[in-house]
């Protein structure tokens, strides 16, 4: 009886050494993970997008992960790195691109933390900045807002110039429809809703009907504004036909999360590299939202097939990939 116990007791704990041994096997080079938000985790877009990846990491690979809200100072993201630091957190994301400076001065004094940002320019060995192929979303977007436009006029309520699914929209937009008319407008800030809302109201006036509200922290109460008037959006960011699948004709959608296990995965293997790293269609990071229930179903099947045609040859329809960029 003595020996059968010991016996036992003999295969329980190999038992558990080994399901320890898989689960830091697992977990390779990641030990804790650490958010960085310049605004809020509830603001149902950008910031709620970045919290859920934060979750997948921590579901995947069974880590303690920490985050921290209003971070929206060089001085406050310093303060927090450190704090994440004292904590064991050897990986971070800084949700935005302010964070990519803030990282390449830090970084040196961080060897053992990889830092992680979006749209910024990563120049430091332990950093990397993540950028969205965003000219094709654009693209697609633009063809299903000239496609639904009843007055020839549509519009994007973009933030900045730099944007890429800016010149895709217009492009998008001419294919699809050589008489239309793109509104281009730029509201200079992420989060400047008043702005933004202020040219709404310029761009209804001469005669938009869809609008494309390309910034996270105001296209909310853009595509509320165009419902109240019955007038029509394309979401940004996230699929936002829930806001109403009459006003919202589709959604280019940025699938955050999933962009964040995948960079977690590399780095947990070893094959995160530092720089500028660039994501799109193909890599399952990029997608179309739903379509409305009142758009065309022969159209919907239209885009959804030249979709499918870029994810294998990444060339979109009267372009060529040097147009693109």
């Amino acid at each position: 009886m003595i020996k059968k116990c010991m016996f036992m007791g003999l295969i329980l704990f190999l038992i558990i050494f080994i399901s320890g041994c898989s689960s830091n096997a697992k977990k390779g080079n990641l030990k804790k993970v650490g958010l960085l938000v310049p605004q809020t985790i509830n603001d149902q877009v950008w910031g709620t997008k970045g919290y859920k990846g934060l979750l997948k990491i921590q579901s995947r690979y069974n880590v303690d992960f920490f985050y921290k809200e209003g971070v929206d100072s060089e001085v406050l993201a310093e303060r927090t790195v450190q704090e994440f630091a004292d904590k064991g957190v050897n990986l971070i994301f800084g949700h935005g691109s302010e964070y990519s400076m803030y990282f390449n001065r830090l970084a040196s004094k961080y060897p053992d933390i990889h830092f992680v940002s979006f749209n910024g320019n990563a120049e430091v060995k332990n950093t990397t900045s993540l950028k969205f192929e965003s000219h094709a979303m654009g693209f697609f977007g633009g063809m299903v807002a000239a496609h639904e436009t009843k007055t020839n006029k549509i519009g994007v309520l973009a933030t900045h110039r730099w944007q890429p699914e800016n010149k895709g929209f217009v492009q998008g937009a001419e294919f699809e429809n050589p008489d239309v008319e793109v509104d281009l407008r730029y509201v200079g800030n992420w989060d400047d809703r008043e702005l933004a809302l202020q040219m709404l109201d310029d761009m209804i006036a001469d005669g938009v009907d869809v609008v494309y509200p390309a910034g996270d922290g105001y296209n909310v109460p853009v595509i509320e504004y165009l419902k109240e008037r019955g007038l029509h959006a394309v979401g940004y960011v996230s699929d936002q036909s829930d806001l109403g699948e009459t006003t919202v004709l589709t959604s280019t959608v940025q699938h955050v999360d999933k962009l964040y296990e995948l960079v977690a995965s590399r780095f947990v293997d070893g094959t995160l590299e530092s720089g500028n790293l660039y994501f799109d269609f193909h890599d399952g990071v990029i997608s179309m939202g739903k379509f409305s229930p009142n758009m065309d179903e022969k159209f919907q099947n239209k885009v959804k097939n030249l979709v499918q045609e870029y994810r294998q040859y990444e060339t979109l329809p009267g372009t060529n990939k040097g147009e693109q960029k």
